[in-house]
């Protein structure tokens, strides 16, 4: 019996071919991405703008009434905007309220808003219980914010800066921008879709860094074996025999991952739905930078076939004249 080969071995498919125009539609991207999140802004969960969030559990109910619950919240009086969604079981709900900037530091309008929300709660579910309040003050929740910014800069350094030790400056250099790339699309899809910006979707945007990063160490390794093996071969050849040569490796790794996000993402619990999507997205466009970002850019950065061939000093050369080497 065969094994299953989703790449043939003999793949050669032109990827440095296009690289221009990929590059052009890359650079748009970026800058939608950003012009959105500058623009539309991003829609900050409790966690980044400051507010609450009340656990409740609908004790004898086989599914908590969604619905009916966002309602009798927003039409109260205090709260504007409400996010309910399921959490955990299918009869609990988690219901988020970002306070108003008059309510920083006053404890006792936060306590009313909670208040008031219970009692719209058991107004026509009088078994609902009440499982958690947590706060978040604006000043935490603006500490949240650059710590998040610093962790995710923090981290597109440090693998740059890997990188750069490992291979050469010019790999560094592509992989951080390939990086970029990926972080800013990633913002931008939130910024589109206004989907909750949290600590979660933190998490899912360090685990990008991590799968492009992954992905392009890949290709990296595969293009200094080649160049020290095809002295003579042009790079953009020589960078299209790598990427082929990963493909299948590439293709594999993304497809086995979809498998579990896919399900995850159309069945799965609302309160995970931020951040499934972020890391699928990220699966494509991961694969899509190590192909069309991190490799080309080496081009035009000058890696030659001499880059990982160690340099000989004035005095080697001496010595191999010495022994009639020369």
């Amino acid at each position: 019996m065969k094994l299953l080969k989703l790449v043939p071995d003999d793949t050669n498919l032109k990827f440095l071919k296009y690289r221009i125009p990929f590059f052009v539609v890359s650079m748009i991207l970026i800058a939608a991405s950003w012009a959105l999140v500058f623009t539309k802004g991003l829609n900050y969960g409790v966690d980044f703008a400051g507010g609450q969030e009340i656990r409740a559990t609908f004790v004898g109910d086989a599914e908590a009434p969604v619905a009916e619950v966002r309602e009798n919240v927003a039409a109260l009086p205090t709260v504007e905007n409400p996010t309910i969604q399921r959490f955990g079981e299918a009869n609990q709900v988690s219901i988020r309220i970002k306070l108003p900037p008059e309510a920083e530091g006053d404890k006792e309008f936060a306590d009313r808003m909670t208040e008031s929300i219970t009692d719209a709660l058991r107004e026509g579910h009088p078994n609902v219980r009440i499982d958690g309040v947590d706060s978040v003050s604006g000043k935490v929740s603006g500490e949240f914010r650059s710590d998040a910014t610093l962790a995710l800069i923090a981290a597109m350094l440090a693998v740059a800066l890997y990188i750069w030790i490992r291979f050469e400056w010019q790999f560094g250099a592509s992989g951080l921008f390939a990086l970029f790339h990926d972080v800013s699309l990633a913002l931008g899809m939130f910024a589109l879709f206004q989907m909750e910006f949290s600590l979660q979707t933190i998490a899912a945007i360090l685990a990008i860094i991590g799968y492009s990063l992954n992905d392009t160490i890949v290709v990296y390794d595969r293009i200094r074996e080649n160049l020290k093996k095809y002295r003579k071969m042009p790079l953009p050849e020589l960078l299209d025999l790598s990427v082929n040569e990963t493909l299948a490796r590439t293709v594999m790794t993304s497809l086995t991952l979809l498998v579990a996000l896919i399900p995850l993402l159309l069945f799965g619990p609302e309160s995970l739905f931020g951040l499934t999507a972020a890391i699928t997205l990220g699966i494509f466009v991961g694969t899509y930078s190590s192909i069309y970002m991190a490799a080309p850019i080496l081009v035009w950065l000058g890696v030659t076939s001499k880059s990982f061939v160690p340099q000989e000093s004035e005095i080697d050369r001496q010595e191999r004249r010495a022994r009639g080497e020369v």
